[in-house]
């Protein structure tokens, strides 16, 4: 009675499925008709005007912090206006003329649209113009616009000023159409001091003196590209060059560290020569500068011809730091030479397009990654950005990898783990349901097509499928065009000594506990799935539209869902196959048992699994297993760790991680080669800073026993142990430890080596020595880069959370004028996810300044639903994981 009842269960899914798979292809087909079209592109400003060319010329003030300016655009009006608005932001408007000063603009601002009307008594005719605008605009102390760096030298403190501009900043530099479907060609001339290095997006063709110590430094005229990819830097530099191809590879530094960018030089020569194959299209730019700041910002920026990075980001110096440090120097590199084309010669059309940015360089550096040094594993030790993801995406804030966005406060929102890493797991499993050399001829038709223009997420299906000869539209926009997480769950069943696999597609989400909102919608995928038995040959790839059942070996047979890990989506076992898989274990490959821990942890935090399954299974793992599998672990560990950081479970939580993460410390041992290539070096250095976090009395006694050796003679501590040792130390620091670090920090003028001292110093639980780092964020000692940093650091350790908020509090006016406006957006509603309680949460949704803009609205409504999460954790996962603990004594 049962077994028909089944089959007609399955029969009425299989329906339901293809019907929602037919809407879903049908509406996939209307949207892939939506090619470019810069009439139709979103955006704020009007289209009746259109910027050809700038020619700018700046004055920067490095004392003042003024920034004179006037430029000369020629421009495109499309039908007759008395009026054109373009952006423009702190800035003040001297004379505005036209065609020669024929005719004279009143300029009438407005602050919120962050945009300027030029009035003209007379309406312009179509036709080119040549508009002269003189102007006043600010050098900022934030990393936002022109921003100066104020960083320490041997020879005290100097000053340099570059630019960040994405996703819409330009308009704090000069006025312009600061939106990337106004594609245009910039020639910049700057006047400087005579001893300073000025460095932009093309070459420079001239300089000349201006006065007793100025000179004027005029650079060729760019291609046509969009605003936010202007560069500026100037300051005490110097550069170091390498030839690639006719194309000129540069590395940027302050004064004497030119040395330290050898490492970066050669990866950008080999990536260039890489790239140019893969893409076929050639970087059409004469010159290529990788240029280290060393404050300002974080991570680095894709401008053209001009890549700028936060110094410790680029920089590598054997004596400061670990060898390992080179995977992430080339994978940053690589992520922003992807850039140059994904980005760059081809630009999205909007910023609800920015994943054809950023989620193709995150997949291209770690393609790269593999190329060049296949011995660092970069997929599988990179799983954790994937997971990141998936996190996000399984929950009510999430939001569709291509996603409206109305302006450039909710821009600021898209640069998230879904935008980059959903992505990047989206184009591996699309390249690799398609095949390796049809992505890629794809890939070259697209960057044909589309050179020096503007895109859109349809114009690059057009050209895989082009290529492929393969539909893939249904299957890419089931991921694109709507949120969430797709989950397979697999269940087997047995008749007689044969097996049976039965797919069923659902939707993976975590929920806060006891929410009383309705339910998510359904979703429906068209999911690429890899099946085969651990240790046998694979099944064929199918295309799961929600039901599907096949033969499955002989009963019994552990039945692997997702091989290799590729799918974005997670899996469900069935209690049969989930026994089978836990016994067929050791036996996996490594990516797929690490799937498997991921996946097991996900469900705990879903509610779909009781946390007494995943230890069961952490305890079949070997203490020799793979970094990612103990990454992962320690991972989860380190959030349960955080959860019970108040509570009465978390004496047992930490004994409970110490003791699985003790034998695995005790295996890989203290010292090793430390070597590029060494994995074990990395997990070696993380199960220090965790054991040291969980308080291993052994752990941290060796760490102080280390440091303080390190007093004395700093070779006497491995650079692969420095970063781990001084956290460990921090962390229990007493007051003369932390006057040790703060000492080493302000000593030092390597720009990764103050920040390792001043995050160790952060570290500390003692609450006396957190107000007085608290303190530093208000002073001009610390690189303000590293100050939201440094708070969020206190607010994690120990019982500080409380603390840093009302430091928070009473504070916000003067760190928001240090940090800008993104403090005000996204640093408050992030920094409050270190609270657990509904009272912080409605704290946070009474904070009016994090909701005066569109996108600060965004990130608390996020930051509302990360705190309801991990109440709901509290709440559920800690007893159920203390009990499990308290009778298996491990």
């Amino acid at each position: 009675m049962n077994k028909p009842a089944n089959h007609l269960k399955r029969a009425l899914l299989r329906r339901v499925a293809t019907a929602a798979a037919l809407l879903l292809a049908m509406a996939a087909s209307a949207r892939a008709e939506q090619t470019f079209s810069f009439d139709h592109t979103p955006g704020k400003l009007p289209k009746t005007v259109v910027p050809v060319s700038y020619a700018i010329e700046l004055t920067p003030d490095m004392t003042s912090l003024a920034l004179p300016g006037v430029e000369t655009v020629e421009i495109e009006v499309r039908q007759p206006t008395r009026q054109l608005t373009l952006n423009a932001v702190s800035t003040t408007f001297g004379d505005v003329t036209l065609d020669d000063g024929a005719r004279r603009a009143e300029v009438t601002t407005d602050a919120a649209a962050q945009t300027a009307t030029l009035s003209f008594a007379q309406p312009l005719t179509a036709g080119r113009h040549r508009l002269r605008i003189a102007f006043t605009a600010q050098i900022n102390k934030f990393g936002t616009g022109l921003f100066s760096v104020d960083y320490p030298t041997r020879d005290g403190t100097k000053r340099l000023i570059s630019s960040k501009l994405e996703p819409a900043d330009a308009r704090r530099i000069f006025p312009c159409w600061d939106e990337p479907a106004f594609k245009a060609s910039f020639a910049l001339t700057v006047v400087i001091p005579r001893h300073l290095l000025a460095v932009g997006n093309m070459p420079v063709t001239g300089e000349q003196p201006v006065g007793d110590n100025l000179k004027k430094v005029a650079f060729a005229p760019t291609p046509k590209m969009s605003s936010y990819l202007f560069v500026l830097t100037v300051g005490e530099l110097e550069r170091v060059t390498a030839d690639a191809g006719g194309v000129t590879i540069g590395v940027v530094t302050t004064e004497g560290k030119s040395a330290q960018g050898r490492f970066a030089l050669d990866s950008a020569v080999k990536l260039l020569a890489w790239y140019n194959d893969y893409f076929g299209v050639k970087y059409p730019l004469p010159k290529l500068d990788l240029i280290a700041v060393p404050g300002g910002f974080g991570g680095a920026m894709e401008n053209w011809g001009g890549i700028t990075f936060f110094e410790s980001r680029l920089l590598f110096d054997p004596a400061t730091n670990a060898e390992t440090a080179r995977r992430g120097i080339f994978a940053i590199i690589a992520h922003e030479m992807a850039h140059m084309w994904f980005g760059d010669l081809v630009t999205m059309a909007w910023w609800d397009n920015l994943w054809l940015n950023e989620g193709f360089a995150s997949w291209m550096a770690t393609k790269a990654s593999e190329q060049f040094y296949p011995q660092w594993q970069s997929w599988l030790n990179g799983y954790g950005a994937k997971q990141l993801a998936m996190s996000l995406d399984a929950r009510r804030t999430s939001h569709p990898i291509q996603q409206p966005i109305a302006d450039h406060s909710e821009a600021v929102t898209a640069f998230d783990a879904i935008t980059y890493s959903k992505g990047q797991a989206l184009i591996r499993m699309l390249e690799n349901y398609l095949g390796e050399q049809a992505f890629r001829d794809g890939i070259r038709k697209y960057m044909a097509a589309h050179a020096y223009g503007n895109s859109t997420t349809a114009d690059l299906w057009r050209a895989l499928e082009s290529a492929a000869g393969k539909t893939i539209t249904g299957v890419a926009a089931s991921f694109t065009e709507q949120d969430g997480v797709p989950l397979v769950v697999a269940k087997t069943d047995c008749d007689g000594a044969a097996q049976r696999l039965t797919l069923r597609q659902d939707r993976f989400v975590i929920a806060p506990l006891g929410t009383d909102a309705a339910p998510l919608p359904a979703r429906s995928w068209q999911i690429p799935v890899a099946i085969g038995p651990v240790g046998g040959k694979p099944f064929d790839e199918i295309l799961l539209q929600g039901s599907a059942e096949m033969a499955a070996g002989g009963c019994g047979d552990a039945i692997k869902v997702n091989l290799g890990d590729i799918g974005y989506f997670r899996v469900e076992y069935g209690p049969k196959n989930r026994g089978a898989l836990l016994s067929a274990l050791p036996r996996m490959q490594v990516n797929d048992r690490l799937n498997v821990v991921a996946d097991s942890w996900a469900l705990v935090q879903a509610g779909r699994a009781e946390p007494a399954t995943y230890f069961a299974l952490l305890d079949a793992l070997d203490p020799a297993d793979h970094r990612a599998v103990w990454d992962q672990v320690i991972s989860s560990l380190a959030a349960l760790n955080r959860l019970s950081r108040d509570r009465a479970e978390l004496p047992a939580i930490q004994a409970y991680a110490r003791a699985k993460l003790r034998p695995v410390l005790d295996r890989v041992g203290w010292d090793g080669a430390g070597s590029a290539d060494d994995d074990t070096a990395l997990l070696r250095a993380s199960l220090i800073s965790t054991l040291g976090d969980l308080g291993d009395a052994t752990v941290v006694a060796e760490a102080k026993r280390r440091f303080a050796a390190f007093l004395e003679d700093p070779s006497a501590l491995p650079t692969a142990l420095r970063d781990a040792v001084t956290h460990v130390v921090g962390v229990t620091a007493d007051r003369a430890a932390y006057d040790r670090l703060l000492a080493l920090a302000r000593k030092s003028t390597v720009t990764n080596e103050r920040l390792r001292y001043y995050y160790a110093a952060a570290s500390a639980r003692d609450p006396e020595l957190a107000r007085a780092t608290l303190a530093l964020t208000l002073t001009s000692e610390l690189p303000d880069t590293i100050v939201p940093g440094i708070i969020s650091t206190v607010a994690s350790t120990g019982e500080q959370p409380q603390l840093a908020w009302d430091f928070v509090r009473q504070n916000f006016e003067t760190l928001l004028a240090k940090q800008g406006p993104n403090f005000r957006d996204g640093f408050v509603p992030n920094f409050m996810t270190n609270f657990t309680d509904p009272a912080h949460a409605t704290e946070l949704a009474a904070f009016a300044p994090s909701h005066s803009t569109s996108g600060g609205r965004v990130m608390v409504a996020r930051a509302l639903e990360s705190i309801a999460i991990s109440g709901g954790l509290v709440s559920r996962v800690l007893p159920a994981a203390s009990d499990w603990i308290r009778v298996h004594k491990p």
